[in-house]
């Protein structure tokens, strides 16, 4: 059995769903999702839980099972609570902040680079340094947040650029000269 699959997912108050012909609709106090699911699998709830079960043991359907599970809980957490994702900036003079929804960085670059988020995303920066990303479908926020982090990734010699919160960065040595150390003779 599936140790994904088969753990219950947990209903809050306020949040309700369907699951009807391959898709599962769920809506809550933060907005509403829908995930497309295999029709041979069922969705049905058990008391305040949901439970997704599989018609037989099979490859295919044991892949599915877990995967269908997550998906499911993935949407009734972002409907009810939401996913935030923070990132920050390390270098000199680098910045962020908020131009209306648009988000606005200077990191480095000739000019200011601006990125506007997609429906359902928002930004926020608490200190120009540090850049939340928020909504209610993870996937959405991990993609915006990733590319993000794309503008100017995190350089392998000084670390500088657009990083996770809490990301470690294993850093290069750089050259022997430059760090004291003696040539050849």
């Amino acid at each position: 059995m599936s140790r994904i699959g088969k753990s219950p997912i947990p209903m809050p108050s306020g949040v309700t769903y369907s699951a009807d012909d391959g898709l599962f609709k769920v809506k809550g106090p933060k907005g509403e999702l829908s995930v497309p699911f295999n029709k041979e699998l069922s969705i049905k709830q058990d008391g305040d839980q949901l439970l997704v079960e599989r018609p037989s043991d099979a490859q295919r359907h044991r892949a599915l099972h877990g995967l269908t599970r997550s998906l499911v809980y993935n949407a009734v957490k972002g409907v009810s609570d939401g996913f935030t994702i923070n990132l920050e900036l390390r270098g000199v003079g680098y910045r962020a902040k908020l131009n209306g929804r648009t988000l606005e960085l200077t990191i480095g670059y000739s000019h200011p680079v601006v990125i506007q988020p997609p429906e359902g995303v928002t930004f926020t920066v608490p200190e120009p340094t540090k850049i939340d990303v928020s909504g209610i479908d993870k996937q959405l926020v991990g993609q915006v947040a990733a590319n993000v982090r794309k503008v100017r990734k995190p350089d392998a010699y000084h670390g500088k650029g657009v990083r996770f919160l809490g990301e470690k960065i294993a850093l290069k040595a750089g050259k022997a000269g430059a760090t004291g150390g003696k040539g050849k003779k």
